[in-house]
């Protein structure tokens, strides 16, 4: 199976980075063909903007419009829209791998949405959920959070679930571009978990994504 792997965190060291390195060698050794995305480590730019396209429709310039132009016209994207518009394509599993800041992902991640999910190539007019351009492909988020999992309820610190957090992503934009939404594996309190802590974390992890492939699709979404 065809698995990319888009990791957003700028520390190598990080716990976000340990899960990542998990899945890659997890997956790899269980013969997948794996796409990876460093995000910081490739400069990749969260701006959306007229650069983003080699050719241009003409007139008022309309982004979503200039996408669906650039995909009708073969992809004439810039080079690093395209290469990720290649891994995700050709991907039949992708994994978000990223910290929660302000209760959202990194803006490289939420550029890397905007940019690369892009309109004509991801969805379209009428080309939505059910009929996205996506679908047939999977999503998970392996998240990790700094606060304790207490926090993360509707009369918790942060009057909000975990699955309320992160609906904008699972429903707004995996499911919107036709994806199958798996169910996210959260880590919290990272800023609290001590060696042991972060290794049992990782073991868990490693089991999830031994079994991805027949991982069940996420229906807890208004949970």
């Amino acid at each position: 199976m065809n698995i990319l792997s888009v990791y957003a965190h700028h520390e190598p060291s990080s716990l976000t980075a340990a899960l990542k390195n998990v899945a890659t060698s997890t997956l790899t050794k269980q013969g997948h063909q794996l796409y990876e995305s460093d995000l910081y480590a490739s400069g990749f730019s969260p701006k959306a903007e007229k650069f983003d396209f080699v050719t241009s429709s003409g007139g008022h310039f309309n982004y979503m419009l200039e996408q669906r132009h650039a995909a009708q016209q073969g992809m004439t994207f810039a080079p690093d829209i395209s290469d990720e518009i290649g891994k995700l394509l050709a991907s039949d599993i992708i994994i978000f791998h990223t910290p929660i800041w302000w209760f959202s992902v990194p803006a490289v991640l939420k550029g890397w949405f905007d940019r690369v999910l892009a309109m004509g190539v991801a969805w379209d007019g009428g080309k939505i959920y059910e009929n996205g351009l996506l679908r047939g492909k999977s999503a998970m988020l392996c998240a990790v959070a700094g606060g304790p999992k207490e926090y993360y309820q509707v009369n918790g610190r942060h009057q909000a679930t975990m699955n309320q957090i992160l609906h904008p992503i699972h429903h707004g934009t995996f499911a919107f571009c036709g994806m199958n939404v798996l169910e996210p594996f959260v880590v919290y309190n990272a800023l609290g978990l001590d060696t042991a802590g972060c290794e049992a974390v990782l073991q868990d992890y490693q089991f999830r994504i031994e079994h991805i492939v027949d991982s069940p699709a996420y229906f807890h979404l208004y949970d």
